[in-house]
């Protein structure tokens, strides 16, 4: 099983944030993490492309592990917890990738201060709203255990930190959220800012 990865981008890095999460909690599923080289185009090379016909990555080809789950509980609670994911993949993670590319592009796109000012702004009612969840003292966004919602967002912030930005403003749970998960071993293992 392979999974075919850029270390920086935050898709990636979800998944390499999930694989790390499941070894923490005893299954090792075995991924050999292989990098796709983006900036010189390896994303579309045929062999890539075979993998993965947008020429995106992650490209993953791997096994199912029921064990170790990191969405569980009852159908209530597996609901929330997607629900938590969701907001943070279509609400936080997709304005922060373009916010990065608008403000110091790793791509080398020509800074955007406009869009960037645009997409800040359309973060701040979900980080609001997780805010507000991690009011009631949990550890983690879906509460004492690590979900796919605390993966996605910590992937997202590591391409912010990569561009030295920050986007929490005044919240500080957020913030001590933040600072707890990237202690996590499996954060440790994937984490490079």
């Amino acid at each position: 099983m392979k999974l075919y990865k850029v270390a920086l981008a935050p898709n990636p890095t979800k998944v390499m944030l999930y694989i790390a999460e499941r070894a923490e909690l005893g299954t090792d599923m075995g991924i050999e993490q292989v990098t796709v080289n983006t900036v010189k185009g390896e994303h579309r090379q045929a062999d890539h492309l075979a993998r993965n016909p947008f020429g995106t990555v992650p490209a993953l080809e791997l096994d199912r592990f029921p064990q170790g789950a990191l969405i569980s509980g009852t159908a209530e609670e597996k609901g929330h917890a997607r629900d938590i994911e969701r907001i943070v993949d279509l609400r936080l993670a997709s304005p922060m990738g373009g916010y990065a590319h608008a403000t110091n592009s790793p791509l080398g796109y020509p800074p955007d201060p406009e869009r960037a000012d645009t997409l800040k702004a359309s973060m701040q009612t979900p980080l609001n709203h997780l805010e507000a969840l991690l009011a009631d003292d949990r550890t983690l966004l879906t509460g004492a255990g690590v979900s796919i919602a605390d993966c996605t967002l910590q992937a997202s912030l590591q391409f912010i930190r990569f561009i030295e930005d920050d986007v929490f403003g005044d919240r500080p749970l957020l913030r001590a959220w933040d600072e707890s998960y990237r202690r996590r071993p499996a954060a440790q293992a994937v984490l490079k800012w």
